[in-house]
């Protein structure tokens, strides 16, 4: 039986990743669950998520499967935000028999969950034409990550995935400040870099592993195996958890983003791959954002952001030209494009005028009088104008990214990059 959870949290706490981690031990008593369980992240764009837009999945073979039922729909009951007006939990489960019968049209499920917007409609309609069992509650909104879930774990092998050790507080800490020792975190992340990521963001002196809101996770560590977040997290010292989970997730994979060839196929709350030309410089406005204009082959024009959140790469972004041609990957909303990540694939050419240099002695020539050219004072050599000279940009091509406190969950970090072609510098 494969079991999707989704929406059981809220700004003001829970975390459906807890859910599933109780769940894990909890399903024991009723058959053999399968590890690791999966943490999908659903598209990053869409307003009415509460915060990370997750939603679980698990699998376990069992021979009472109504009574897993009733104990999931008991769980979520006890542990949903339902006064919470984003709080719309929903609960799908699929008999191990039906999974061929459902993974292909499960798997576009999915893909359209993470890349695309669905309507909760869209979800009740699917789940009544295949005959899916299934719990909502309020509006339903939670069918739709769950039914993405059991999408994921259907066709768990055909996607690229990466790893979060997530550890739980005890439920009495919930809300209070957390107590996560840096130094420790230090350790874990100089022992198991580049192997993991994320856990600190060096530039801007911050934790990143450790959340802020009043939720039950104590800290995550993310990485590329279940051998080397379980490695990192053994370093960190920390107050008591509760429990732990291992979840194999579609984070850092950039499985959000979908490619196109003109500005004018971008849609408000998709994720795009797209590629153009800067036709503006880059300008500073209130609050610090970064903003600029991209240019297709087309002529159409795309705002670009690095908005203050992504703090020093807005540097980066100062030093881009009007000819530069570069890649760009993020989500637009209020059509403009929220950079996630940059490829400079060529630099405009920069000139300046500056005095000629004498060709006997090499030194630059001095100005004999408004309209009367140059002469090297010690050659006497002359020449009659200025010289165009080519000024160094500061800029490199290659591929960078915002930092560790930006990353969005599902934007793929460049230490997971393994092409060749360009230089890559991933942000620490």
């Amino acid at each position: 039986m494969i079991i999707g959870i989704d929406d059981t949290d809220s700004n003001e706490g829970m975390c459906t990743t807890y859910l599933g981690a109780l769940l894990l031990e909890e399903l024991q008593a009723f058959g053999e669950v399968e590890k690791p369980p999966l943490l999908v992240r659903l598209n990053p764009t869409i307003p009415h998520k509460t915060r990370g837009n997750a939603a679980v999945a698990l699998r376990l073979e069992t021979c009472c499967p109504e009574k897993v039922m009733d104990h999931v729909i008991s769980r979520i009951e006890e542990f949903a935000r339902f006064e919470c007006e984003k709080t719309n939990p929903g609960a799908v489960f699929i008999q191990e028999n039906e999974g061929k019968r459902l993974k292909p049209v499960l798997r576009a499920f999915l893909e359209k969950a993470v890349r695309d917007v669905i309507t909760i409609e869209e979800a009740k309609n699917l789940i009544l034409e295949l005959e899916i069992p299934s719990k909502s509650f309020k509006n339903g909104r939670g069918l739709i990550g769950a039914l993405a879930a059991c999408g994921a774990m259907l066709n768990r092998e055909d996607w690229d995935h990466t790893y979060e050790h997530l550890a739980y507080r005890q439920r009495e800490k919930w809300g209070t400040p957390r107590s996560v020792e840096k130094e420790s975190l230090e350790e874990a992340d100089r022992q198991t870099y580049p192997e993991t990521w994320d856990t600190l963001d060096h530039a801007n002196s911050l934790v990143v592993c450790v959340p802020h809101s009043p939720d039950p996770v104590l800290f995550g560590i993310r990485g590329k195996s279940p051998e080397t977040v379980t490695k990192a997290a053994s370093l960190v010292r920390a107050e008591p958890t509760e429990r732990f989970a291992v979840y194999r997730t579609n984070q850092g994979t950039d499985m959000h983003i979908l490619p196109v060839e003109s500005v004018e196929e971008i849609r408000d709350m998709h994720s795009y791959r797209v590629e153009g030309t800067v036709s503006a410089t880059p300008e500073t406005i209130h609050g610090g954002h970064v903003i600029f204009s991209l240019r297709d082959k087309a002529g159409a024009e795309l705002d670009c952001a690095a908005f203050e959140p992504t703090k020093n790469f807005r540097e980066l972004v100062r030093e881009l030209l009007p000819g530069d041609r570069v890649v760009l990957f993020g989500s637009v909303n209020s059509r403009t494009l929220n950079i996630e990540k940059i490829e400079i694939k060529e630099l405009a050419l920069l000139y300046t005028e500056e005095n000629p240099k004498c060709p006997t002695c090499g030194k630059h020539m001095k100005s004999t009088g408004q309209g009367q050219g140059f002469r090297c004072r010690k050659c006497r050599t002359q020449a009659p104008s200025k010289v165009s000279c080519e000024m160094e940009r500061t800029l490199e091509p290659g591929l960078y990214e915002v930092p560790p406190c930006a990353r969005r969950h599902l934007a793929k970090p460049l230490v997971r990059e393994k092409r060749s072609d360009y230089r890559i510098f991933p942000s620490r």
